[in-house]
């Protein structure tokens, strides 16, 4: 009498989809890549998650929610703006650094790892990147309001500044620079704040 197969661990084979699209972007992981990260047929994977995009789409809420969300927690923590964005990049560079991970920020990576031929895809990457620039600039908004920075201070220049600088250090990271040399730049990075703060 033959055993009975596997039940299916929705969350493991998600997991696994999440490390390929990170390591290797959207249009670097084939179906076949995926059948053989996760170990089931594409029929499955279909039946699961619908499509390819529909894996990725759930692949990088998995990430946001996870490791991924330290920016968030980062500015909805921390009493002030300084110390929020201080973190937020310090959590960045550790976690785009990991040993034995995929380096970078898998939204970042997703959209550099080749050319991405859903316009859909493209989109979406887009808009995630532009609400964490918003999410920045949000949080510089109300630290220009409790009287942390000077009045006049430019909250959405300063917040595009830390949002490129945020990007940038996934594109560094993904190009070997290390944790040490990506770490001494934050306190010179943070000179940009420290020169509107009150």
């Amino acid at each position: 009498m033959a055993g009975r197969p596997r039940e299916f661990d929705r969350e493991l084979a998600l997991q696994k989809a999440r490390d390929a699209f990170w390591e290797r972007g959207y249009e670097g992981v084939a179906m076949s890549d995926l059948v053989a990260a996760l170990g089931i047929a594409s029929a499955r994977i279909y039946a699961a998650f619908g499509s390819k995009e529909e894996l990725f789409r759930e692949a990088v809420a998995l990430y946001v929610e996870g490791e991924g969300g330290f920016a968030t927690r980062a500015l909805a923590q921390e009493e002030t703006a300084r110390a929020a964005i201080e973190r937020m990049l310090r959590e960045a560079v550790l976690l785009y650094t990991r040993s034995g991970r995929p380096h970078g920020c898998m939204v970042v990576s997703a959209a550099a790892n080749g050319g991405i031929q859903s316009d859909a895809v493209i989109t979406w990457l887009g808009e995630f990147r532009s609400a964490r620039t918003k999410s920045i600039v949000d949080r510089l908004r109300l630290a220009l309001k409790a009287g942390e920075l000077k009045a006049g201070t430019d909250v959405v220049a300063l917040g595009d500044v830390y949002a490129t600088l945020l990007h940038g250090l996934s594109v560094q990271a993904r190009d070997g620079v290390g944790k040490a040399r990506l770490l001494a730049m934050i306190a010179p990075a943070m000179a940009a704040l420290e020169l509107a703060s009150r």
